[in-house]
């Protein structure tokens, strides 16, 4: 099955924070804090929070339900002083997948796809917060279509 899409955001919410730079493995991927934010909005809604962690590509914020367990990708699309943007989707992809505990392969749509709706009402009900779209490819801001 395909990828779902990105949830592209606009906000002022998620600054860099004090601290931060030396965390990164690279410059400019900027996330803590919208990784915390996501870490205790999946947690209120019931998802173990195993934790979060800067990567070379972006953020990583664990998420783990029963015998489902999977990430939210978080990636600084553009940082300025007065708004920030983000992109985030789901690690895994909705469909089969190899369950080590199980020993065979267990059909985690549904799984994938509550998260995805999860996620999507956190930052939709969050007046501080611009959902700008949800494209199928991490936009850049040297694209001619980036907002």
């Amino acid at each position: 099955m395909a990828r779902l899409p990105f949830i592209h955001i606009r906000s002022s919410k998620f600054p860099a924070m004090p601290g931060e730079e030396e965390e990164l493995v690279n410059e400019g991927l900027y996330g803590k804090a919208i990784s915390i934010y996501l870490n205790e909005g999946l947690a209120a809604k019931g998802y173990q929070m195993p934790g979060y962690v800067c990567e070379d590509w972006g953020w990583w914020v664990g998420v783990k339900q029963g015998d489902f367990s999977s990430g939210v990708c978080v990636y600084s699309i553009r940082q300025d002083k007065d708004v920030q943007e983000y992109c985030a989707c789901l690690q895994d992809a909705p469909g089969r997948r190899w369950s080590w505990t199980k020993f065979r392969r267990i059909d985690f749509t549904e799984d994938v796809t509550k998260l995805d709706a999860d996620l999507r009402e956190i930052f939709t009900k969050d007046p501080e917060i611009e959902v700008v779209g949800f494209p199928k490819d991490l936009p850049s801001p040297e694209d001619d279509n980036f907002q």
